[in-house]
């Protein structure tokens, strides 16, 4: 009675589908959050008459066989990096990303994590920094004197210092874009590491090969679709519902074998 471990795997594998799609309805506002989606593989087969050798019968092969799975397993969890909506704030350090690209950002141990999240404050010297206090890479610091700034589409900062009407130049942000988004590696606090599934980051400025344009006072919004994420929970709960309701019977089952005399 192979059933019994063949409904736990997928036992297992919706319980683990439902963690991913709690994970995507808890970001429903974090700014910037891509959603997962699970992906499944079924398990390998047991042979009972393979379509490879011939039958009884000399040169007749057989048409279909007879395999008999043996479940499903986790297969991937691939992040969907579709555009999310733009929520306006007025805050001329929150920035937003118009197509494709991440923002550089130099992590403490050296290292670049990118990121979609455009919620960017200054620091005590004057850098443009995330929440977390990690710098954005290419701009230089914002003059303390400075009672304007404006970004353009392309990423190049201007600052009116006080006294002053032209604006100064404060340097440019660059983006890098991946040839495999999808293989990232999620690190938390709206990162992610490049990894050798994502490929090598190829930079540039906003707006050209492919990177998306810079839409300031502005940020990007979660793409997960509250409503798309309820049905596949309801969905994921029924298929743990008939996968229990297996165990059930075949529970059942050998229990009236048990009680054969």
């Amino acid at each position: 009675m192979q059933s019994l471990s063949i409904s736990a795997t997928g036992m297992l594998a919706q319980e683990m589908n439902v963690q991913i799609l709690a994970n995507n309805i808890a970001n429903v506002n974090t700014t910037g959050f891509k959603r997962q989606r699970a992906e499944f593989h079924d398990l390998l087969y047991r042979a009972i008459e393979s379509v490879t050798p011939v039958s009884s019968e000399p040169g007749i092969a057989l048409p279909t066989g007879v395999q008999i799975g043996t479940g499903v397993e986790l297969g991937s969890t691939y992040r969907v990096h579709e555009q999310g909506g733009m929520q306006l704030t007025d805050n001329p350090l929150d920035i937003a990303l118009d197509g494709g690209g991440f923002f550089q950002i130099e992590l403490p141990d050296g290292d670049t994590g990118y990121t979609r999240s455009g919620e960017f404050q200054l620091n005590a010297q004057g850098e443009i920094v995330t929440p977390d206090g990690y710098r954005l890479i290419g701009p230089g610091p914002i003059p303390v004197d400075a009672v304007d700034i404006g970004i353009n589409a392309e990423g190049r900062i201007y600052v009116t210092l006080d006294g002053e009407t032209e604006p100064t130049d404060a340097g440019q942000i660059e983006l890098a874009g991946f040839p495999n988004s999808g293989g990232l590696e999620a690190i938390g606090d709206n990162l992610f590491r490049e990894t050798v599934a994502s490929g090598q980051p190829v930079t540039g400025t906003p707006g050209t090969e492919g990177l998306g344009a810079i839409k300031q006072g502005m940020l990007e919004a979660s793409n997960v679709e509250i409503i798309s994420e309820i049905t596949q929970l309801i969905a994921a709960q029924r298929a743990y519902e008939m996968n229990a309701k297996v165990v059930k019977i075949t529970d059942e089952m050998m229990k009236s074998t048990n009680n054969l005399r």
